[in-house]
C-alpha cells in the first residue's frame, strides 16, 4: 500500500525492531508498540487461527504464558 497523506489507512508502520519484543511481559510489549505508534496491537495465544489479511500499523504477537514469544507486523 502506498502511503497518502489524506487516508490514515495507508501510514507506513512504525520503525521498530521487532526482535526486541520477544521474551517480553505481554503488557510491556503492548505498551512499548502503542508508545512507538503502532496503531494496532494483536496478542494472540499458540496456535490461534486468525485471518492473515495485511493491516498496516498492525504489530501482532504470540504470547504464551504471558510472554511473547513471536512478533511480525501486518
Amino acid at each position: 500500500m502506498s502511503h497518502n497523506p489524506r487516508n490514515p489507512l495507508s501510514r507506513p508502520n512504525p520503525s521498530d525492531d521487532l526482535d526486541a519484543y520477544l521474551g517480553l511481559d505481554a503488557r510491556e510489549a503492548e505498551r512499548r508498540a502503542e508508545e512507538r505508534g503502532w496503531r494496532t496491537v494483536r496478542s494472540l495465544p499458540p496456535g490461534a487461527i486468525v485471518t492473515m489479511e495485511y493491516v498496516a500499523g498492525r504489530l501482532n504477537f504470540t504470547v504464551d504464558a504471558g510472554r511473547v514469544q513471536r512478533c511480525w507486523q501486518g
